[in-house]
């Protein structure tokens, strides 16, 4: 007696092979039925022998197609209907979507066996790819995931290409960007002409081989933008510093590491120290730029990563990149910065004509295809700390796929984010689709990035939030687009009198609480623990700006039981540009007028400095601030390291650089318990002091120790600062069942700086505390609207 089941597969099941897979299981077990794409995953409908549908769906589960993830499955059991051979369905549209979307796949093996070898046909394709690698995020426009509903629909395929396609025994059997130099995608090589403009028909060289003219022309040391996966790259010779420091200038880009991709892995450990761990993330199919150390013989212009002792390199991703790398000749691999096509503090551009306009200041020659980008991405970014693998920017290779978490939203919710590093968050169910990096939301370009990519996410994930959450603080652009959409369905709800409740409709979320809340959701936690958020800064419930934060915290709310003291930053955010400002700041709350400035500090501001002076006693256009990152600026500044920054971070990163790692001693400071300032009223509430710390660093500088030797101490301070507080928290409090917090969730931007991360994580966990920290999601900003997005639905749930 025959036997019927019916399958229904969520997860990531579109995009990875998934069909062909089910198409040939089914066959090699003599099963009959159907598999098809719909709007919620996959269903598959076998009938057949029933050991025979066991075995089936044994393997299914066991050994699903690499790049797939099955979340859940749903088996029904059906009379039997006599199938008589098992097909592949056209796609179905139901009224609820849940597909998921793949990341963009870097290029298999199978493919790159093929695109060096002269006797095939696709040799020396650029655009090849099968149903195990290739763009998918980038190039769709709408679910289900069929070729008609991507940028490669108006590529008809050849008859070579769709036998391929429809050949079960093919790896191309229904892969959807399948192409060839036939009926795929094409390259052109463009000049950048004053006189007829970028793009235009005469603007395109002569050449039979654009990738060999292009490899040659980068060898002569011109910069060229290449049209990739999610955007253009800005490419030149990472060995010629002449072109580099030309890239520089023109992108607006003084001092910020530019990222380099090279061959493979033999040629990554010519120039930098690689263990096993970023080694299986260099080769990984996310292809993210893995943040590694330089070897001291190591060969790069230095201009590429100024005073840097790491340099982010990745490896070829595309079919393109595997030919440009190789070199003209195939056998003169090139190591080339691929930085993204913008000019600072822009989006990456990804439309053509957006990029030539764009980009033809910056550009020499335009390496272009004729495959439409639908979604910028960038490219990711991480690094391996003793903690595991750490993500600084997640975009390309991880997003849009969602984070699978433990709790339940009870309705849709759009968290937007911060102003720096944004993302945004769109969550339901049990999932949360973190965006890919949008960038720092400062411009006009920027803020339309992101508002395009929001309703791009909308439609794919079939996502209509009902809540919109955004940071306290009112100058950000995504604070201001959340308010205005909020009042925006607020009226068209009192138009159509529906009873909404405004608080349930926006949600001002407190910046740090999101950052660790944003830990909590990605480590599962929800109960109460101690959080330590260390950031530039980021608007506080008292008006000032927050960044030294020590909180008793769950999703639900936090009590702030501690933080460094308040500081001015004089000038107000002027103060995050040129740290010389709080160097100053904290000189005068040690020292009054007499404040001892080095010799360069003294040239900047000696005749400002009585004003600078009266702004600081008189508290004018200085707003408070504890943040932590201003600490680190200033104590570069005093150092003389850096007293204006050309990007975010930049003046704590070059003082993280130059710390001895050897050196274990820190500077003392102190800590004001101060009782019945807590949150209830009555409980203590902890302060701590700064001013010893500014006035040892004073005292090393007078005996000229090694900046090298101040930075360390001054950064095992902070490790000691973070212990001692928590050790306090620990003696002092305790949850309802009388039991003393003990787990610590560390987040913000701070604890990017690996030198404080991995001794604190040692220090904790010697002391017994069990220490969350982040792997799925940046720690800096770019984490922040998950935290918001959950810390929304905890406070809903209280509100219903």
């Amino acid at each position: 007696m025959p036997k019927r089941m019916q399958i229904s597969a969520r997860g990531l099941v579109q995009g990875v092979g998934f069909r062909p897979f089910v198409y040939n299981l089914a066959k090699r077990f003599s099963l009959s039925g159907f598999v098809q794409n719909d709007t919620d995953g996959v269903l598959i409908d076998v009938e057949g022998n029933d050991d025979s549908v066991k075995e089936f769906l044994a393997y299914l589960l066991e050994s699903p197609p690499p790049q797939a993830i099955i979340e859940d499955i749903n088996c029904t059991t059906l009379p039997a209907v006599g199938y008589m051979n098992f097909i592949i369905k056209e796609s179905a549209i139901k009224d609820s979507k849940e597909a998921m979307i793949s990341a963009d796949l870097a290029t298999c093996p199978d493919c790159l066996k093929e695109l060096f070898n002269p006797k095939d046909r696709r040799y020396r394709y650029p655009f090849i790819n099968c149903t195990n690698c290739g763009p998918r995020f980038t190039i769709v426009k709408d679910i289900p995931y069929d070729r008609g509903k991507t940028t490669m629909s108006g590529f008809t395929m050849c008859p070579d290409c769709s036998k391929e396609y429809h050949d079960p025994t093919n790896r191309r059997f229904h892969a959807q960007p399948n192409a060839c130099p036939v009926c795929g995608p094409e390259l052109t090589l463009r000049v950048v002409s004053r006189e007829s403009g970028v793009g235009s028909k005469d603007s395109g060289l002569k050449t039979q081989d654009p990738i060999s003219t292009a490899c040659a022309l980068l060898n002569e040391g011109k910069i060229i933008a290449v049209k990739g996966l999610g955007g253009y790259h800005l490419a030149c010779d990472a060995m010629n510093s002449e072109a580099v420091s030309t890239l520089r200038k023109r992108k607006y880009r003084e001092d910020k590491p530019f990222a380099v991709m090279m061959e493979n892995i033999e040629t990554v450990r010519r120039f930098c120290h690689v263990n096993a761990k970023e080694e299986t993330l260099l080769l990984s199919v996310r292809r993210p730029i893995v943040l590694l150390r330089k070897r001291s013989d190591c060969a790069i212009a230095s201009e590429v990563a100024p005073k840097n002792k790491y340099l982010g390199v990745m490896l070829p991703y595309t079919p393109l990149h595997h030919l440009i790398i190789v070199g003209a000749d195939g056998r003169s691999p090139l190591q080339l910065v691929m930085t993204s096509g913008n000019i600072s503090d822009e989006p990456i551009a990804y439309n053509d004509k957006e990029a030539y306009v764009r980009l033809k200041g910056i550009a020499d020659y335009f390496l272009v295809h004729n495959r439409e980008i639908f979604m910028r991405c960038d490219d990711s970014v991480v690094r391996i700390n003793e903690g595991g693998e750490i993500i600084v920017r997640r975009s390309r290779g991880y997003a849009p796929y969602p984070l699978r978490l433990e709790y339940t939203f009870e309705r849709p919710i759009l968290a937007c984010g911060a102003f720096l590093k944004n993302t945004f968050c769109l969550a339901r169910g049990n999932h949360a689709f973190l965006s890919h990096h949008i960038g720092d939301l400062e411009n006009t370009e920027t803020l339309h990035s992101f508002e395009s990519a929001i309703e791009h996410y909308k439609k794919l994930f079939y996502i209509e939030p009902e809540a919109i959450a955004y940071d306290l603080h009112p100058e950000y652009l995504s604070t201001k687009y959340a308010l205005a959409n909020a009042e925006c369905r607020m009226r068209n709800a009192e138009s159509k009198k529906e009873n909404i409740l405004i608080p349930q409709s926006s949600i001002g979320v407190q910046h740090h609480h999101a950052h660790i809340a944003s830990c909590m959701a990605e480590n599962g936690i929800n109960h109460k623990v101690i959080g330590v958020a260390f950031d530039g800064l980021g608007y506080g419930d008292d008006g000032n700006f927050w960044g030294s934060e020590f909180f008793v915290v769950d999703l639900s709310g936090y009590e702030r039981v501690g933080h460094l003291d308040y500081v001015p930053m004089p000038g107000g955010e002027q103060a995050i540009k040129e740290p010389w400002r709080m160097a100053i700041s904290y000189l005068y709350h040690v020292y009054g007028e007499n404040i001892p400035l080095s010799d360069y500090i003294e040239r900047l501001v000696h005749a400002k400095l009585s004003i600078f002076l009266k702004m600081l006693s008189q508290r004018i256009n200085s707003p408070l601030t504890s943040s932590i990152g201003r600490l680190f600026d200033g104590v570069a500044s005093i150092l003389g390291l850096r007293h204006s920054i050309n990007y975010e971070g930049q003046a704590a990163v070059e003082l993280e650089l130059i710390a001895d790692e050897q050196i274990t001693e820190y500077y003392p400071f102190d800590i004001d318990v101060i009782a019945g300032r807590g949150d209830p009223p009555g409980r203590p509430y902890t302060i701590i002091c700064w001013q010893q710390i500014i006035e040892h660093v004073i005292e090393d500088t007078k005996r000229r120790t090694a900046s090298s030797v101040i930075s360390a101490r001054f950064h095992n301070s902070i490790v000691e600062m973070v212990l001692q507080v928590c050790t306090m928290i620990r003696t002092s409090r305790c949850d309802l069942a009388g039991r003393p917090y003990n787990d610590v969730v560390l987040s913000g931007g701070v604890f990017q700086n690996n030198f404080i991360f991995t001794r604190l994580l040692e220090k904790l966990t010697l002391q017994g505390f069990k220490v969350y920290s982040h792997h799925k999601v940046p720690c800096n900003d770019g984490g922040i609207s998950l935290g918001q997005a959950v810390i929304a639905n905890e406070r809903y749930k209280t509100c219903v």
